[in-house]
């Protein structure tokens, strides 16, 4: 399932960092000027034309989405891409893969694991699932199968195609957190060979507007039973950073 949710929005330098792939701390001057190019091309468009401009560019993008066909032969269903984005949402939740509950029903997180990283971010599954606030963007976007330790890796080429073009149009993104591995080797390449737990504690020390945390999958039910931390410190800080987010500002 594709969504859009059609509403006017600007590009800010205070949101280039999120709306792009950030390689390193030392790219954000550069990230910042982009916004700004971009900015000004907009608003010279006047406000409706700019409001025009970012929906039709959204939905070009998920209609190419929809019609995807790259890693057919490879998937052991027929391609049924699941995301949620809109050129408004706040909030921008990064995960794996849909797994076949989500594949079956095109919601995104609409699982177990789904339930758990909804008591992280404090919100109910209406305010989840409104595209208004919410940017569910997964590293791939369909169903991969399953091998001997759980579902297999989301495919490559996806994020590769397409992550880059829809990420550049979430502008006003304030705040992400990054679901598990995948989500954080591609948009925290640095941190690669890291511990996972060094991972998550320091993201959420030293990073503004990111923070990374295992996948809330069953899975990692021991990696959380070793870590009560995680849940006395960090769902405190990222219920806030959401709750921030969403505010009217």
């Amino acid at each position: 399932m594709l969504r859009i949710y059609e509403q006017e929005q600007r590009l800010t330098p205070r949101h280039a960092l999120i709306a792009t792939r950030a390689h390193t701390y030392s790219l954000i001057d550069k990230h910042i000027r982009c916004a700004r190019v971009s900015k000004i091309y907009i608003e010279n468009c006047g406000p409706d034309q700019s409001r025009t401009i970012h929906i039709q560019k959204l939905q070009t993008i998920l209609d190419d989405v929809r019609r995807c066909t790259l890693c057919a032969n490879e998937l052991p269903l027929p391609p049924n891409p699941v995301l949620q984005v809109s050129t408004t949402a706040r909030v921008l939740i990064v995960g794996q893969a849909p797994g076949i509950r989500v594949h079956e029903t095109g919601l995104p997180f609409n699982d177990p694991s789904g339930d758990r990283l909804r008591d992280w971010l404090g919100v109910t599954r209406d305010e989840f699932y409104d595209s208004r606030k919410f940017a569910l963007l997964p590293m791939a976007f369909c169903y991969p199968g399953t091998g001997n330790s759980g579902d297999l890796p989301p495919p490559k080429r996806c994020a590769d195609t397409w992550r880059q073009r829809l990420l550049s149009e979430l502008a006003d993104v304030r705040f992400t957190l990054l679901c598990g591995r995948y989500a954080i080797n591609w948009h925290l390449p640095d941190t690669r060979g890291q511990a996972l737990t060094t991972i998550v504690k320091e993201t959420n020390e030293r990073i503004v507007r990111i923070v990374a945390t295992p996948h809330p999958s069953g899975r990692n039910n021991g990696w959380f039973a070793k870590n009560p931390w995680f849940d006395a410190e960090i769902v405190p800080k990222i219920q806030n950073h959401v709750q921030r987010a969403l505010q009217n500002n």
